[in-house]
């Protein structure tokens, strides 16, 4: 269980009564409630607020189903498919709008046409839970009609109304009114209290996804949808013990997030780490021992020339591929690579066995354009192949083959290799890499692998960086026999396999 999975487990068991111990002395609920009716009856008749049509009162029947009465109209419902969990003795079901008096602020607009005086106000940009971010609060004029009607006071619960915030709650505990912006709630409590609860409750609602929005273009919580939400109401007491318990609990919770939080990190960072050990061994031969019954890598040069020859002379790969560079070790062990006829020595990262040879990538790897098709196939970009999107369908492309391999070579993740899983069309930030079929594809494609954060550090470019080619190119690869380079990529996938 994470930091976040627990908080709202204590949460949960908060609103459920499960928190702290109830006591018979407390005063009920519906004590509490009938108070809070009869203060905003009182403040109605004075004219102080609005009368709230959809007041209402909810109580269990005779029947043991829960009813709502709506004292407006006398009107009355079940609303059994509401309640969500059983709540204790002492507590009552009713509606955030029965116990808060709601008001929204002004409109923001760029004129003052309406008069007024310029007053400070905050927006849904300072408001966020539990506190207020008040170093960039704008000014727009007021009247004073609206400075009562559309100002927080201490001790009012503010919240979020639109936009990816919304539901974002915290109580003004300033010792100055300030005002609001239309889509900032203010929830005045008919008694005192009630709010930091409420505010709880709230971020639960949030946190489990269950404060449904409104709206599709810009997600938001309506000032009804806001009302009328369903809240388990404890005595006040005992709302008081959950409170308490929960300021004690939270920043216990905090440090086992912060914890939780480092020793995930840790463990990826372990995991990366032995995967990348694993690899490094499996490129310089000691992963697996050698089998002098296996031969050499010399025997796999010409099959990969002679192939390489094929599909040049077939169009498909550039007659720049026909450039072989020649890698070999003295007999003083240094190593030397003849380019353009001329012998030099060369440095390389590690020492390979004695039954290998060391060839550049672009030996046994190149980069194509794949072939131009026209007509109805798969888009493979990123986001499908990725499993974060599903399949596109686009009209002409260039075609590979399910089961080819692709390479990103724009963006952030240049030299990343997949599989195509379908035919179909390379997304514009791919090509297609050839690998020699001489060689066991998964061996290069683990030392791909091995260099998957070399590429990415070095690549080319400003606004949209690029796989640098001459550095993949130019990568020594360590070729062991055929036979040796299976049993690397099976031992390299049994090792990932405990590491899950």
């Amino acid at each position: 269980m994470n930091g976040k999975q627990l908080k709202n487990s204590i949460l949960q068991w908060a609103i459920q009564g499960k928190l702290v111990p109830q006591d018979p002395n407390d005063e009920p609920a519906s004590v509490l409630l009938e108070r809070i009716r009869a203060k905003k009856a009182r403040l109605v008749k004075e004219k102080k607020i609005k009368k709230d049509k959809n007041e209402s009162i909810i109580y269990r029947g005779d029947d043991n189903s829960y009813y709502e009465k709506f004292l407006a109209t006398g009107e009355v419902k079940c609303i059994d498919d509401e309640i969500p969990f059983e709540i204790p003795n002492g507590w009552e079901w009713t509606r955030i709008g029965n116990i808060f008096n709601h008001t929204s602020g002004k409109q923001q607009s760029g004129s003052n046409k309406n008069g007024g005086t310029p007053q400070k106000f905050i927006t849904t940009s300072n408001l966020y839970w539990g506190n207020f971010i008040l170093d960039n609060v704008k000014v727009m004029n007021f009247t004073e009609e609206e400075i009562k009607t559309c100002s927080a006071t201490k001790g009012d619960l503010l919240v979020c109304e639109g936009g990816a915030g919304y539901g974002r709650s915290a109580i003004w505990n300033y010792d100055y009114d300030i005002c609001l912006q239309n889509h900032v709630h203010r929830l005045r409590p008919c008694v005192n209290g009630i709010c930091e609860y409420v505010y709880h409750f709230i971020y639960l609602l949030k946190e489990s996804n269950n404060l449904a929005s409104v709206g599709t273009a810009m997600p938001g919580l309506s000032a009804n949808r806001l009302k009328g939400l369903l809240l388990p109401f404890p005595p006040l007491p005992e709302q008081k013990r959950i409170v308490a318990k929960l300021e004690e609990l939270l920043p216990l919770i905090k440090k086992y997030s912060e914890v939780q939080d480092c020793l995930e990190e840790l463990n990826i960072s372990i995991n990366d780490k032995l995967k990348k050990s694993i690899l490094q061994e499996a490129i310089q031969g000691k992963l697996v021992p050698q089998i002098a019954d296996e031969g050499t890598a010399q025997e796999l040069l010409e099959k990969i020339r002679q192939e390489k020859l094929q599909l040049v002379k077939d169009g498909k790969l550039k007659k720049s591929a026909l450039t072989d560079s020649i890698i070999f070790k003295g007999d003083d062990n240094k190593y030397y690579e003849t380019i353009n006829g001329k012998l030099i020595e060369i440095e390389l990262l590690f020492e390979y066995p004695n039954n290998w040879t060391v060839l550049r990538l672009k030996d046994i790897c190149q980069l194509t354009d794949g072939e131009k098709k026209l007509g109805k196939e798969v888009c493979l970009n990123a986001k499908y192949l990725r499993g974060k999107s599903s399949a596109t369908i686009i009209e002409k492309g260039r075609f590979v083959l399910a089961g080819d391999s692709i390479i990103l070579v724009d963006g952030e993740n240049s030299g990343e290799v997949f599989s195509a899983p379908d035919d179909g069309y390379m997304g514009s930030t791919f090509k297609q890499l050839w690998l020699s079929s001489v060689m066991w594809k998964p061996y290069v494609l683990a030392f791909i692998l091995f260099y998957k954060s070399e590429l990415r550090n070095s690549k080319r470019g400003a606004a949209i960086p690029h796989l640098n080619k001459e550095l993949f190119y130019n990568l020594p690869i360590g070729i062991p026999p055929l036979a040796e380079q299976k049993r690397i990529t099976q031992r390299i996938d049994e090792l990932f396999q405990l590491l899950k």
